[in-house]
């Protein structure tokens, strides 16, 4: 007879007790799923239903609320938190996961919960069955909450997302952009090989709008190892380009003022050959490690890595940088797709953040010397945090000329979501 315990309903139970973990502590996502596979005693199989069942559910919990409230005879946000998790674990496998029989979704949902309240679980599941999977989305003439329901945002980040498209029109097709798995990119360690080679040795494809990156559909255990051996390191096609613009070149000095994880100091210190400086600054000195031991592994030499507050400048280096790259803290609205947690974030907390940026962004500034670059960037879509907040850089900075700056929308240019403006110091301030 088969041990129970070690097939698929322990990974949904384990995801059960992950997911009410987040909704009651606020844990993000990855860390709860990193923490809880560390201890886990899953086969491959498991640990990859487990995962997706954590994310899946988390990124779009609007989403099945609506269609628990539709056929509920009490709303989601009134059921006990057991049961309430495991109609959205329920839903989703139904409407996400094709793979797993409609019986065991149901079947294996209503075990998560005490025998009382499974009778509850199984006739609200088996309701949604026999009325074909329908959902009655909001009326669409509404506009944001009918958005919000159909994928799973906020109202408010809804009409963040409208407002930063020029044309309105995008809307859906920026938020379905938005929800779709991600692509893996790895950037390629041209020290060492080629992006040819590194093709060949993935089975991946070159990116088409940035340079030497290669794309998978997953992290393959080949590209685990490639990471391991140094051959190259994950990095967005976005961020990629936001590094290449900055145009780093062979002995030059370059500043990364927030620079951790680091995979934008790396690519500088690629496209530099590993000959110049790279400082690496970061306010979290516990998090430059990881800098420090990816510089090793991919060999850059180059690389030097210090704990600094951004808006408080070395005053050793003011006036010495060839090229700066102030890549800003930021409410992150370009990534949800690989950050679920972010749409649940209030958007109370981005409000504080463009005069943080523009106090960042002053700072990295400083280091510029006549005639060098400075490349602000972000991984959101928020015009304040983009557009304005460049705008009124330059405005109290007339010593600095705009060169170009550029939105990498993922309904256009199939990437993370990313802001980038280009500026150069003038020689005759």
């Amino acid at each position: 007879m088969k041990d129970k315990r070690k097939s698929s309903p322990t990974a949904r139970s384990l995801a059960m007790a992950s997911l009410l973990s987040i909704e009651r502590d606020g844990r993000f996502s990855n860390l709860e799923v990193d923490a809880r596979l560390k201890n886990a005693k899953l086969d491959p199989a498991d640990r990859a239903l487990y995962t997706r069942l954590v994310y899946g559910v988390t990124e779009r919990r609007i989403t099945l609320d609506w269609i628990i409230d539709g056929y509920s005879s009490r709303k989601a946000a009134d059921l006990d938190a057991d049961v309430r998790c495991a109609l959205r674990m329920g839903l989703y496998q139904l409407l996400y996961m094709d793979r797993i029989p409609e019986h065991a979704a149901v079947d294996e949902s209503v075990n998560l919960v005490p025998r009382a309240k499974g009778g509850y679980v199984n006739a609200v599941l088996r309701s949604f069955l026999r009325a074909g999977k329908r959902i009655d989305w909001p009326d669409a003439a509404v506009g944001e909450r009918y958005f919000s329901v159909k994928y799973s945002v906020p109202e408010p980040l809804v009409r963040i997302y409208r407002d930063a498209l020029n044309d309105p029109g995008e809307l859906d097709a920026l938020l379905a952009a938005l929800e779709r798995e991600p692509h893996v990119g790895l950037r390629v360690n041209t020290l060492r090989l080629t992006a040819e080679e590194a093709v060949s040795r993935t089975g991946g494809q070159l990116s088409e709008i940035a340079p030497d990156l290669v794309l998978l559909d997953s992290l393959t255990p080949e590209a685990r190892d490639g990471i391991e051996a140094g051959l190259w390191f994950v990095q967005d096609e976005a961020s990629r380009i936001v590094s290449a613009a900055v145009g780093a070149l062979p002995g030059e000095r370059v500043i990364d003022t927030c620079a951790c994880p680091g995979g934008k100091s790396f690519s500088m210190a690629l496209d530099m050959q590993n000959e110049g400086e790279v400082f690496s600054f970061d306010l979290h000195a516990n998090k430059l490690s990881l800098v420090r031991r990816g510089a090793e592994r991919l060999g850059l030499d180059v690389i030097r890595t210090g704990a600094r507050d951004a808006r408080e400048p070395d005053p050793a280096l003011i006036g010495t940088a060839d090229r700066v790259l102030c890549d800003a803290p930021c409410s992150g609205l370009g990534v949800i797709a690989k950050k679920p947690d972010i749409r649940y974030k209030d958007p109370a907390s981005f409000e504080k953040l463009p005069q943080i940026q523009r106090a960042v962004l002053a700072g990295a500034s400083v280091y510029v010397k006549p005639g060098g670059v400075l490349v602000y960037s972000t991984c959101t879509l928020n015009r304040a945090e983009n557009e304005d907040c460049v705008r009124d850089f330059l405005a109290a900075h007339p010593e600095f000329d705009w060169i170009e700056e550029r939105v990498f929308w993922p309904q256009r240019d199939g990437c993370d979501g990313f802001f980038m403006a280009k500026m150069r110091r003038k020689t005759n301030d």
